[in-house]
């Protein structure tokens, strides 16, 4: 079992900025990878950005150049650097991870974190 916190939400201006943690817990070796997604209302659920245990990463095109995932592996803990955040980015953030143990790949979810751009 993985257990995910998500904090670093909150209202910001256009353009401003807001940095979101992931605290993982419990069976830490097993993850593969992280991810971060977001939903806003009336939308889809959409891949932000992503990274894997190699390092590499990924970042959705609406987002590239603006958002930067990155991995503290002492603190086991994901961030999601935002920059340059615009009204569209409004939307509920949520951690997610993912563990492989021997076939098995498991996903696990953090409760969301609500970002509200706004002037």
């Amino acid at each position: 079992q993985v257990q995910l916190v998500e904090s670093g939400g909150g209202l910001v201006q256009p353009g401003g900025s807001l940095r979101l943690s992931c605290a993982a817990s419990g069976r830490i070796s097993s993850i593969i990878g992280f991810a971060w997604w977001r939903q806003a209302p009336e939308k889809e659920r959409e891949l932000v950005a992503s990274i894997i245990s190699s390092g590499s990463t990924f970042h959705a095109d609406s987002v590239k150049g603006r958002f930067t995932i990155s991995r503290d592996n002492a603190k086991n803990t994901v961030y999601l650097q935002m920059n340059s955040l615009k009204p569209e980015d409004t939307a509920v953030y949520s951690c997610q991870a993912k563990t492989k143990s021997g076939m098995s790949v498991s996903t696990y979810w953090g409760q969301g974190t609500q970002v509200t751009v706004s002037s």
